[in-house]
């Protein structure tokens, strides 16, 4: 019977009853030394298990780290090297300058985010007049010149810079611009900055009732920025170190004034890390790979070879000679197609030929490109533009999540970054009467509370097989399941504004006397008949 069916079985008794039967047999057995010389002999127990597997430290492990430190440690030692090497495949890369054309083309799309007015008035109704007042104010401030203090970008100019400063950098930079300064009616405007102009080096304890630093942001007792020291110039900017600008220039701005956020994976955390660091590796690797491939499929092609001479002193066979970088005059020959030269007596042809590239790059290269996929959380037939051997299934899968990242983005950007602007731009405008309305009345600054309400619609996609998934919403809505405002916000509209378009539709073709066909009664008609009831005969009308 094993031990594990013993219920009273105990390994330590077990042990120790052993190292007292060793102690006696070598306590009696002859020569033995005087029995307090004798010291009893234990038996070394097996070493304890861990809990977990991946906390054991051998050989197969002594690799991995077993220390930890806090979120800020960690990207302040590698923060302005990842970031540094992120922009550089950013601009040598060609997957990741498709990834950031898909993040950018994803989560902004080539509208930017629509802003819709929740105002509600006592009767619970939308207040459309405050709605339209605002939609229009905003969107005056967010055209092109007026809400960028440099006067070339609209506000969706601005949201592309956002996010794709964010995907490639890790965090974006924006500072608020007030007064004459901004140029514009509002007094408000927007200056994007380089997240370099945030010293990573800047570093200060809280003491003596000062705040602490981290990374050249200040932080009160909660960790809540309450300012940011910016430098006033880029660091590696050639021309303010030409003209003795001064780089090393740090300002304090105080938090009100800067829009600045990452997405947070650790708590505490007060910088970001670029979104590609995770697959950053693999990416140097494959552009090393193919690199080198390259190399060699041209050394490849080529076909080229040696003369060799038994005695090796046999001048070399020629058809005229090159210079090299050093000046020297090198002997080279010349292979036209269809041609062979003749070689002198004694002097062979060692052909060089590099079987490359090997059947199994192309194998390599895909799945080094999944992993890449994987780190950068796309899909991976998007990533590679690789259709091959792809389902109708396996890309609405694959598609269907990718929407379902960029639609969580969407909702970090919105309230990270257009929620604030929303609030700024509207307080300003309220405080200079900037929202008015038809009749020429400016909403006033004292029910800002009652106008904040709004949210910004994120672009939307076309359905991957449009007719079963228009029918499926369609029964959804007939069930209760669903409701015309979540169908109209799955496609990207807002369904106040799309039954005003529906009824100014319907009023532009009654005045222009189009008549349409019903198509719910051309429906009806397409339908097939019921068929006509049997008659019954004499036994069934008598049952």
């Amino acid at each position: 019977m094993s031990s594990a069916a013993v219920p009273w079985y105990n390994e330590r008794a077990v042990s120790q009853k052993r190292s007292v039967v060793l102690t006696k047999w070598l306590q009696q057995r002859p020569g033995a030394i005087g029995r307090s010389g004798i010291e009893p002999v234990r038996m070394l127990q097996a070493p304890a298990r861990r809990a977990y597997a991946a906390a054991q430290v051998n050989r197969l492990t002594q690799g991995w780290s077993t220390t930890s430190a806090s979120a800020n440690t960690d990207i302040h030692r590698a923060l302005d090297a990842v970031r540094a090497r992120s922009r550089s495949l950013s601009q040598n890369d060609e997957y990741v300058r498709k990834w950031l054309a898909l993040v950018d083309t994803n989560v902004v799309g080539p509208d930017g985010f629509r802003l819709q007015g929740r105002v509600y008035g006592a009767d619970r109704q939308p207040d459309r007049l405050a709605n339209d007042a605002i939609e229009a104010g905003i969107a005056r401030w967010s055209e092109a010149g007026v809400c960028d203090v440099t006067g070339r970008h609209s506000r969706t100019d601005l949201e592309h810079i956002g996010i794709k400063q964010v995907a490639r950098d890790g965090e974006y930079l924006f500072r608020w611009i007030r007064g004459a300064e901004a140029g514009n009616a509002f007094g408000l405007a927007l200056q994007a900055l380089d997240v370099d102009r945030l010293d990573t080096n800047l570093n200060r304890p809280a003491d003596q009732g000062r705040n602490a630093i981290r990374m050249g942001v200040e932080l009160n007792r909660y960790g809540r920025p309450v300012a940011y020291h910016l430098r006033s110039a880029h660091p590696g900017d050639l021309y303010q170190q030409a003209q003795g600008g001064q780089v090393g220039v740090v300002e304090r701005v105080p938090a009100e004034d800067i829009l600045h956020d990452f997405i947070a994976d650790r708590p505490e955390q007060v910088r970001g890390m670029p979104w590609a660091h995770a697959a950053m590796p693999r990416l140097n690797n494959i552009g090393g790979y193919e690199e080198a491939a390259v190399i060699a499929a041209r050394v490849g092609a080529s076909k080229m070879g040696f003369f060799t001479t038994p005695e090796g002193d046999n001048a070399p066979v020629v058809t005229g000679t090159e210079v090299d970088g050093a000046g020297n005059a090198v002997p080279v020959m010349d292979a036209d197609p269809g041609t062979f030269q003749t070689l002198p007596q004694g002097v062979e042809f060692t052909p060089f030929n590099p079987d490359y590239p090997a059947a199994m790059y192309a194998d390599f290269v895909k799945a080094n490109l999944r992993g890449v996929a994987s780190g950068l959380l796309v899909a991976y037939h998007s990533l590679a533009n690789d259709l091959e051997g792809v389902s109708f299934s396996s890309i609405r899968s694959g598609t269907l999540e990718d929407r379902d990242m960029w639609m969580l983005i969407q909702r970090w950007f919105s309230q990270s970054f257009l929620r604030r602007v929303h609030a700024e731009v509207l307080r300003v405008g309220l405080a200079f009467g900037l929202f008015v309305m038809p009749n020429g009345s400016a909403l006033p600054l004292a029910k800002i509370d009652k106008f904040r309400p709004h949210t910004w619609q994120g672009r939307r996609w076309e359905w991957v097989d449009p007719r079963a998934d228009i029918e499926a919403d369609v029964a959804a809505i007939d069930a209760g399941l669903k409701s015309p405002q979540s169908v109209a916000a799955k496609l990207g509209m807002d369904y106040e504004d799309l039954l005003q378009e529906i009824k100014q539709a319907e009023d532009m073709r009654k005045a222009a006397g189009v008549v349409l066909p019903d198509r719910h009664a051309k429906a009806q008609l397409q339908q097939p008949a019921a068929p006509a009831a049997k008659p019954k005969s004499k036994s069934e009308d008598e049952t």
